[in-house]
C-alpha cells in the first residue's frame, strides 16, 4: 500500500474498517503467488463485509453504511429546515441557517460553511498571516496539516509550519515559550488523533494558550472532533471554542453528516474567509443535502456523544481486564482512561495476524470486537483504533471481556512478541 494511498485512507476514513496500514508494500507474496498487497485488501474487504453484516459492533461510522441508508439521514429533515424554502445557491439559504448554528453552539460572532476542513483551516492560517504579518505556523509533528494533507499550508497557502514537538503527546506551554522563532499561530488539534485521541487537562490547555498569547500570536484550534471534548474538559462547548481565537469543527467525524467543515471566530474573519474559500473553489453551486445532514448530526448525535465518552470508558476498562483474564503478557489502552469516545488498544502480537484473527471472530460470530484497521509501528506490536457510539451502548463490560476471550483463543502462540 503506497504512502498515498495509506494517508487517504486514514483522512477519508479515520482507518475505519479499513486496510491495515502497517507499512505495507506492493512487493513480497505468499507461496501460493498472492502480494502481500492483494492478501490485505483481501483482507480489507472481508472486515468491511464482517462489518455491515456483524450484531454487535461498538460502532457503525455513518460514511460505511450504504447509499440507501445514509439518504436515510435525512428523513424527519422538515424538523430541522423549512423544505419549502428555496434551495441553496452558492452559500446561501439553509447553508446560512447551519452557519448561525455552528457560530450560537461553539458562542462565536460568525461561522463560515466549507466542503473540507483542509480547506478551512488553510484559509483560517492564511487570513490570520495576513493580521500578523506573519507566515508561519507553529503546531505538533503529528497534526493533521503535517500526517495527512501533502504539505498543503506550505505548497498551497505560502505558510511556514514549524513543529513545537513530535512526541506522542500535546505541546507543553514551555515549548511554545521556548520556540527559537517568531511564529504569527499557534495550530493546536483537540483531540490530536495520531497519539491516540489526546486531550490536555483544562489547566494545561490555558497555560498553551496563554504562552502563545504573551508571544502576541493568535490560537486556531483544530476542532474536527471538538465536539466530543466536553466530557474531558469539564467546560460546556463555548467556553472551550472561546479560548481560540478561531476554529474550525466537522461535520461527518463525531456528528455522521455527509461531509463538509465550518470555520468560526470574529466576523471580519468569517467575512474574509469567504472571500478566500470562493478563490479556493470551495463555494459550491448548491450543498443542501451536506448542510441538512450536518444540521441532523447537531441534533441527533452531539447531545449523545456524552454518552458515548463515558461508556468508551467502560469499555476501555473491560478490554484492558479482558486481556489481562486471557493471559496476554502485555497490552494497553491508551489513553488509559479515554479522553473522547475514541481511543488506541496495542497488543504484542504481529498486526496481520491480529487484523485476521479480529476479522474471523466477526464473520463466525457476528461480533466484531474490532472494526478498524491494525497497524505495526514496530515489529510485533499491533495497534488499532477503538470508537464507541450508539451501537456500543449495548455492550456491558462482560460483554467486551467475552469478545476479548474469544479473540485472544484465535491468535496463534507464535504471533506473540
Amino acid at each position: 500500500m503506497s504512502d498515498t494511498a495509506r494517508q487517504s485512507e486514514r483522512q477519508s476514513g479515520d482507518s475505519a474498517i479499513g486496510e491495515p496500514a502497517s507499512g505495507e508494500t506492493a512487493s513480497g507474496g505468499s507461496a501460493s503467488g498472492e502480494t502481500v498487497e492483494g492478501r490485505r485488501e483481501r483482507l480489507r474487504e472481508r472486515r468491511a463485509a464482517a462489518h455491515r453484516t456483524a450484531r454487535r459492533v461498538l460502532a457503525r461510522p455513518g460514511f460505511a453504511g450504504s447509499i440507501r441508508e445514509r439518504l436515510a439521514l435525512l428523513d424527519g429533515a422538515a424538523e430541522l429546515y423549512d423544505l419549502d424554502e428555496p434551495s441553496d445557491m452558492y452559500g446561501n439559504g439553509v447553508v446560512e441557517a447551519l452557519e448561525k448554528k455552528v457560530a450560537a453552539l461553539l458562542g462565536l460572532e460568525a461561522a463560515a460553511f466549507f466542503p473540507t476542513g483542509t480547506m478551512a483551516q488553510q484559509v483560517a492560517l492564511r487570513c490570520w498571516a495576513g493580521r500578523t504579518g506573519s507566515p508561519v505556523v507553529a503546531l505538533h509533528g503529528l497534526s493533521h496539516p503535517e500526517v495527512h494533507e501533502r504539505h498543503a499550508l506550505s505548497q498551497v497557502s505560502g505558510l511556514r509550519p514549524v513543529r513545537l514537538t513530535g512526541e506522542p503527546r500535546l505541546p507543553t506551554a514551555q515549548e511554545v515559550r521556548d520556540l527559537e522563532e517568531p511564529f504569527g499561530a499557534l495550530m493546536l488539534e483537540l483531540p490530536l488523533r495520531d497519539a491516540g485521541f489526546l486531550l490536555p487537562s483544562w489547566e494545561e490547555l490555558t497555560e498553551v494558550v496563554g504562552a502563545a498569547r504573551d508571544r502576541d500570536a493568535v490560537v486556531h484550534f483544530d476542532g474536527a472532533r471538538l465536539w466530543e471534548t466536553t466530557v474531558h474538559f469539564g467546560r460546556p462547548l463555548e467556553e472551550i471554542a472561546n479560548l481560540a481565537d478561531s476554529v474550525y469543527v466537522s461535520f461527518y467525524k463525531s456528528l455522521k453528516g455527509y461531509g463538509g467543515a465550518a470555520l468560526a471566530g470574529p466576523r471580519w474573519l468569517v467575512e474574509e474567509a469567504k472571500v478566500w474559500r470562493h478563490r479556493y473553489g470551495g463555494t459550491v453551486f448548491q450543498q443542501f443535502p451536506t448542510a441538512l445532514a450536518a444540521l441532523a448530526g447537531l441534533e441527533r448525535e452531539l447531545p449523545r456523544l456524552p454518552e458515548y465518552v463515558t461508556h468508551a470508558r467502560v469499555v476501555a476498562a473491560a478490554l484492558r481486564e479482558g486481556f489481562t483474564a486471557a493471559g496476554v503478557p502485555w497490552a494497553r489502552v491508551h489513553p488509559e482512561v479515554p479522553h473522547t469516545h475514541e481511543f488506541q488498544v496495542w497488543l504484542p502480537y504481529d498486526a496481520d495476524d491480529v487484523a485476521e484473527a479480529a476479522v474471523r471472530q466477526g464473520e463466525e460470530t457476528g461480533r466484531l470486537l474490532f472494526s478498524r484497521a491494525w497497524d505495526a509501528p514496530v515489529p510485533g506490536l499491533a495497534v488499532t483504533e477503538v470508537a464507541v457510539e450508539d451501537a456500543g451502548l449495548e455492550w456491558t463490560a462482560a460483554d467486551v471481556r467475552t469478545a476479548v476471550a474469544d479473540l485472544v483463543s484465535r491468535l496463534s502462540p507464535r504471533s506473540g512478541a
